[in-house]
C-alpha cells in the first residue's frame, strides 16, 4: 500500500517577497535615472528657465502682496518657486508614464504585469519609484534656488517632504492612468500636451488666484477645480511650516481616485489594457 504526501498549496506571498519586488522596481528606476543624465538635466532646465528668465522679467510687474503663507511682501521668484517644484513633479510623473508605455510593450513591466503578484501592488511600486526620483530632482532645484536667494525657513526643507511625496504620488498616478489608454509611443506626446500645459497654466503656480479672479472669474473657478493648484498650495504652505487642509484633502482624495482608476485600467478583464490573442498585454 503506497502512501502519497500531499504538499499544501501556498496562498499569497510573504512580506519578504513583496519587499524584494519593491526593491527591484525601485532600484531599476534609480539606475535608469542615473544612466540617463540628460533626464536629470532636462528636469532642472525647465524650472530654472522660468526662475532665472521669466521671473526676472516680470519681477516688477507681478510683485506679490502679503498673502498666506507669507508674512511679508515677497519677490515674484519666491512666489513661483513652489509652483516650479510641482512642475518638476508633473513632468517627472508624465515622463515616468512614458517609460511605462515602453515597458508595458517591450520592457520588464510586460513580464511583471502577467506575474502572480497583485497588479495593484506592482503599479504602486512603480509609482513609489517615480516619486522617489522626483524628490531628488526637486531638492536639487531647491539647492540651486538657494544660491538665487530663495531661502525658505530651514525647517521648511523638512516639512515640505511629506507634501512632495503626496503630490508626487498624485501626479504619478494621474500619468499612470493616462498611460493605460495609450497604445503607441507616438501618441504620447500629443496627449501630454493636452494635460501638462492646461494643468500648469490654469493653476496658482505662476500667479495668485486672487489676480486670476480679478481678470476672469470663470478661469478662477477652473483653477480652483484643478488638482495641480492644490498640489502647488500644499507644497507652498508646507515649505513655510504650515498646512493647507483643503489642499491636503483634495490632493489625498485625487491620489486615491487616480490610483484606483489606474489599477482598474490596467486590469485586462475590466480595464483599458486587454490581453491579446497570445496572452500578452494589448
Amino acid at each position: 500500500m503506497s502512501s502519497t504526501t500531499v504538499t499544501p498549496e501556498r496562498s499569497g506571498f510573504s512580506l519578504s517577497e513583496y519587499i524584494v519586488c519593491l526593491n527591484g522596481i525601485v532600484w531599476r528606476e534609480a539606475l535608469r535615472f542615473l544612466h540617463q543624465r540628460e533626464r536629470f538635466v532636462s528636469a532642472l532646465v525647465r524650472p530654472l528657465v522660468w526662475l532665472f528668465i521669466f521671473a526676472a522679467g516680470f519681477r516688477q510687474v507681478l510683485g506679490i502682496s502679503i498673502i498666506p503663507p507669507y508674512e511679508t511682501y515677497i519677490l515674484y521668484e519666491v512666489y513661483i518657486a513652489p509652483g516650479l517644484m510641482a512642475m518638476i513633479q508633473l513632468f517627472n510623473g508624465m515622463q515616468s508614464s512614458l517609460s511605462m508605455v515602453y515597458d508595458r510593450e517591450m520592457g520588464n513591466m510586460r513580464t511583471l504585469l502577467v506575474s502572480p503578484l497583485p497588479r495593484g501592488y506592482l503599479l504602486f511600486c512603480k509609482l513609489l519609484a517615480g516619486t522617489a526620483v522626483s524628490l531628488l530632482q526637486v531638492y536639487a532645484f531647491l539647492l540651486i534656488a538657494w544660491f538665487w536667494d530663495i531661502t525658505p525657513p530651514t525647517v521648511g526643507y523638512l516639512t515640505v517632504l511629506p507634501a512632495l511625496v503626496l503630490s508626487g504620488l498624485m501626479l504619478g498616478a494621474l500619468g499612470m492612468l493616462i498611460s493605460a489608454s495609450i497604445k503607441q509611443l507616438e501618441n504620447f506626446a500629443g496627449v501630454m500636451n493636452f494635460v501638462i500645459f492646461p494643468m500648469f497654466f490654469a493653476s496658482s503656480a505662476l500667479y495668485p488666484l486672487w489676480r486670476v479672479q480679478e481678470g476672469s472669474p470663470m478661469l478662477y473657478y477652473v483653477c480652483q477645480c484643478n488638482p495641480f493648484t492644490h498640489a502647488v498650495e500644499l507644497i507652498r504652505f508646507a515649505l513655510y511650516g504650515k498646512m493647507n487642509w483643503v489642499s491636503l484633502a483634495v490632493v489625498g482624495g485625487c491620489t486615491v481616485v487616480f490610483m484606483m482608476g489606474a489599477i482598474l485600467a490596467y486590469d485586462p478583464s475590466r480595464g483599458l489594457v486587454r490581453r491579446g490573442p497570445g496572452g500578452g498585454e494589448a
